[in-house]
């Protein structure tokens, strides 16, 4: 049952991540590296700030626990993010090509799985002594395998769109549609988003001993988004630079509606990883759900997407046939979600 109970909380967040472009699409008179790192400063500043507060326990305080001795954990996390952070921006433009939908499904899916292997694998390289590389048990590889097929899968129903679909009917549905250069950049996107989990192994220890285990992993997620706002805002303020669009900041009349807006998008998208930590908490520490949480959230949050894509009719003029790719490519997604602990189960 807590089992359940905590991937119910990570498909809660993973619900909120897909629809947090939703509110993008209310704000005004704004170009795109302005709304963007507004957005950021909530999304990856404010909040997970906030969330990590939650893991400090009466009479400490988050300064403390950054100033430990575990300066080559803390920097390493922060790298780590600092990569990742050319994985949002990667992210942003994958959608702007593919849509929503599949462009959410191909990064996501690389990230779900790349993600997953690396964090143990380059854990190994450091602190060999841990035996991290044992965490990649059958039945997490195998929910890994499972998860990439399912993306695969997916990613045969936006080839059969974009082959079955004229120009006009593309630009209907994704107005920049571009499936090989969306494909390019949505991979690349994925595996530098896959560093976010990374990040998070390297700050798995970042904790208080008193710390509720639900919060655990707070304080590591406020560290891999710090060094992801910094690629972030180094790139957004060069785009202000280049495009001249520094007077967006000085339009009040907008500014009200926009920062609504934008801390709507931050929140959504900060709800999972908030929403991560705490479904970790019902999951035996170091076992195959734990080790796959990363990847499960990825793969719910593809599947969230697509039904948004759905909504926002990107897969309008589509034949049945495609459809059809496409609900079995979700289907395996959400199989691959319970297949590991199905597959402890019957092993026990």
């Amino acid at each position: 049952m807590e089992i359940v109970i905590g991937l119910i909380i990570i498909a809660i967040g993973a619900f909120c991540q897909s629809s947090c472009y939703v509110p993008i699409n209310k704000i005004k008179d704004w170009s795109w590296e302005s709304y963007w790192i507004v957005q950021g400063v909530f999304a990856w500043l404010l909040l997970p700030l906030l969330g990590a507060l939650l893991a400090v326990p009466a009479g400490h305080s988050l300064f403390e626990l950054f100033t430990a001795e575990q300066s080559f954990n803390i920097w390493m996390t922060i790298l780590f993010g600092v990569l990742w952070g050319v994985g949002g921006l990667t992210f942003g433009l994958s959608m702007r090509y593919l849509g929503v939908a599949l462009g959410q499904s191909i990064a996501l899916g690389t990230c779900a799985g790349l993600g997953t292997i690396m964090g143990p694998v380059l854990l190994n390289i450091f602190f060999p002594e841990q035996d991290p590389l044992s965490k990649l048990t059958f039945s997490v590889i195998l929910g890994v395998v499972v998860t990439l097929v399912g993306i695969a899968i997916i990613g045969v129903a936006g080839s059969m769109k974009s082959a079955g679909l004229s120009e006009e009917e593309k630009k209907a549905a994704v107005k920049d549609f571009n499936f090989p250069k969306g494909l390019t950049i949505a991979l690349l996107a994925g595996f530098m988003s896959g560093c976010f989990n990374v990040g998070l192994t390297f700050g798995a220890d970042i904790k208080f001993a008193e710390t509720q285990e639900m919060f655990a992993g707070l304080p590591a997620t406020f560290l891999v988004t710090l060094g992801g706002f910094v690629t972030n805002a180094i790139y957004c303020f060069y785009q202000n630079q280049k495009n001249k669009t520094w007077g967006d900041y000085k339009k009040g009349s907008v500014w009200g509606n926009n920062v609504v807006f934008c801390l709507l998008a931050g929140a959504l998208w900060y709800s999972q990883f908030f929403g991560l930590s705490l479904g970790q908490s019902f999951f035996e520490k170091g076992g195959t759900m734990f080790v796959l949480s990363f990847c499960i959230l990825m793969a719910l949050n593809v599947v969230f997407s697509n039904v948004w894509g759905i909504i926002l009719k990107e897969w309008k003029g589509c034949s049945n046939k495609t459809i059809s790719v496409l609900v079995a490519g979700i289907a395996v997604l959400i199989i691959s979600t319970f297949l590991p602990t199905i597959i402890d189960s019957l092993s026990k």
